[in-house]
Parts: C-alpha cells; structure tokens; sequence
C-alpha cells in the first residue's frame, strides 16, 4: 500500500513532466509563498516540520556533490546550485478542526495569481484534499507548490527557482528520488 507521502511525490513529478510547456507565463512573479500566517498553528499542533532551505544552504549542499564521481552527482549539483529555496511547513494535530478553511483559502488564493498553473486537484471530504501548482514564464518552470489538506493536518511545500524536468529525470530512482517512469529527450 502506497503512503500519501509517496503518492504525492509521485504526482508532483507526473505533473511537472506533463505540464512543464503548458501554463501561462509569470510576467516577473516570484514563486515563493506567503505561508508565515500558519505559524500560529505552532502551539495547537502535536507535531511540527518547518523546511527552511534558502539559497545559501542549497549552494551549501551543492558543494559535497563532486560531479568527477557520477554524472547523477554533477546533474544533482546543478538542480540544486539552480534551486532558490525549498520550504516545507507542516503541521499535525491530535483532534480534527484546529483550522479553519480560510487558512487554507489563503494559501490556495496565491494559486489564482498570474503565472500559477494548477497541475492537479484532488478533493476528498474525509481524506486529504491535494492542489499542486507550478509557476512558470515562458517555459522555464519557476516554481512548485503543493498543498495538502487532511483532517487533522496541513502540509504546504514550495519549491522556489527553475526546475527542469529533463534533469529530474536522470534522478529518478537514485538519492531517494522514486522511479516514475518519465521518459528523458535521449530516449
């Protein structure tokens, strides 16, 4: 049985490998959400997962890949030197309810903002509810968000600066990346 977690992942990269020419361009938007409101969750929830990995980091990260070891090393080394930043909060409660639906429309509202492209919606009233959304200008795809919306918990991860599907690709399967089965330009 495939968890939510790995299911998401692989829609997220589904997604990006479908949709990476077809949404509408950004026109000078930046990417990054506006998710600090949900920080009042902090005290309510049981647990907690904030990701704060900005530019500084990722270069950071990026440097302990040798691209002279593999050529996966040397294409990871340039997602990430690419990467702006990577920002994850979520949060998990013991009790349904402790929030509302306008926290949630906050952030979906972003979604309706030139340049972000909906690439899925899935909807369910007793199991999680998911949105993932890409920005992109022209076809450069300079962004990801993806919402998850469960009764007692809420997950928002944002992916900030271009992402090339392409070298996704020659990822999967390797540094805990899932095999998704997207076909590569030299194949």
């Amino acid at each position: 049985m495939k968890t939510i977690a790995t299911i998401s992942i692989r829609l997220i990269f589904l997604a990006l490998a479908i949709s990476a020419l077809t949404a509408p361009p950004a026109y000078g938007q930046e990417a990054r959400l506006e998710i600090s409101h949900l920080d009042r969750f902090a005290d309510k929830a049981a647990e907690i997962i904030d990701v704060n990995v900005d530019q500084t980091l990722l270069q950071l990260a990026a440097k302990f890949l040798k691209p002279e070891r593999s050529s996966d090393e040397a294409i990871a080394k340039q997602i990430l030197t690419d990467l702006k930043g990577i920002y994850v909060k979520r949060y998990q409660f013991e009790t349904e309810g402790e929030y509302l639906a306008s926290d949630v429309e906050t952030i979906r509202a972003q979604f309706n903002q030139p340049g972000w492209a909906r690439i899925a919606n899935v909807r369910s009233k007793r199991k999680a509810s998911f949105d993932v959304v890409i920005m992109t200008d022209g076809s450069v795809i300079k962004g990801l968000a993806v919402l998850a919306v469960e009764p007692r918990a809420l997950t928002v991860v944002n992916v900030v600066g271009p992402i090339d599907v392409e070298k996704l690709s020659y990822l999967e399967g390797k540094f805990g990346i899932p095999n998704f089965g997207l076909e590569r330009a030299d194949k």
